[in-house]
């Protein structure tokens, strides 16, 4: 999943899409990239980020939605809480809505994705974006985020999404301390008992920077981003949201190629 921030404020590339035209046509280099998926973002979700109204939000994402629609037919996904930016973005074009809030922060955004048939990812944040890095708690974060996951997507299939259209999010980095962080990365396998498929996030996040000095910038943060996405898949993650989709799907193809040569070796010896 190629991210894509039409926003001026985003932690990684606030600013440098904005304008629709480089935004279309830095979809398009993802896609020839490796992308399987294009996920807009109109609002930031940064520690710290301000909300924005919703004329604002719908200004900035729904004419990218329909100018990379009319490109590509490539899956698109929205990132958005609100549900008459969801209900413009899909009648746009779009395909997934993907939601911080899990459908908390406005309910009526989970009618409108089942209305639409469309895909629905449910994150895992404890707060909101002004809030959730101030003093983040769990008695066990593994735990706790898997039932806020499992509540949130039953609630889902019994609001009318269909089942194959949910997919679950940790929300690394989303309230939680780099300890947090690393115990939900270590632990995404324990998520599959869900149902779902497993999203996650973690391209340039202060998670790598809280382990390497070196990476003070978000764009100094490559290394950290695949090593963590590649143990997010092996781990179980069907889908990796990243900044940087050229090297990320490069890095993927060498691991699956690497894990079936082995599983050829194990079968050939037994």
């Amino acid at each position: 999943m190629g991210i894509i921030n039409v926003t001026p404020d985003s932690f990684s590339d606030g600013g440098e899409f904005i304008a629709i035209e480089k935004a279309v046509a830095h979809a398009l280099t993802m896609i020839a990239d490796g992308a399987d998926i294009i996920d807009i973002g109109g609002e930031s979700s940064r520690p710290g980020a301000q909300p924005v109204s919703l004329e604002e939000e719908l200004h900035r994402v729904i004419p990218v939605v329909e100018a990379i629609r009319k490109k590509s037919s490539i899956p698109i996904s929205v990132d958005t809480t609100k549900a008459i930016v969801a209900r413009e973005a899909l009648n746009g074009g779009a395909d997934i809505i993907n939601d911080i809030s899990a459908g908390l922060f406005d309910p009526e955004i989970i009618p409108v994705v089942a209305k639409h048939g469309a895909g629905y990812i449910i994150m895992h944040m404890q707060g909101t974006p002004q809030t959730m890095q101030d003093n983040p708690v769990y008695d066990d974060v593994v735990l706790e985020v898997g039932s806020f996951l499992q509540s949130r997507h039953r609630f889902c299939i019994d609001a009318g999404i269909e089942h194959n259209k949910l997919i679950i999010d940790p929300g690394i980095g989303f309230g939680k301390t780099p300890k947090h962080n690393l115990e939900l990365l270590k632990n995404i396998s324990s998520l599959a008992t869900i149902g779902a498929p497993i999203l996650v996030g973690v391209s340039r996040k202060t998670l790598i920077a809280a382990l390497d000095d070196n990476a003070d910038t978000a764009k100094d943060r490559l290394g950290g981003s695949l090593a963590a996405a590649l143990f997010a898949i092996e781990q179980g993650a069907s889908i990796i949201r990243v900044h940087d989709v050229l090297e990320s799907a490069q890095a993927l193809k060498t691991l699956l190629a690497l894990l079936e040569e082995s599983t050829s070796k194990k079968e050939a010896i037994h």
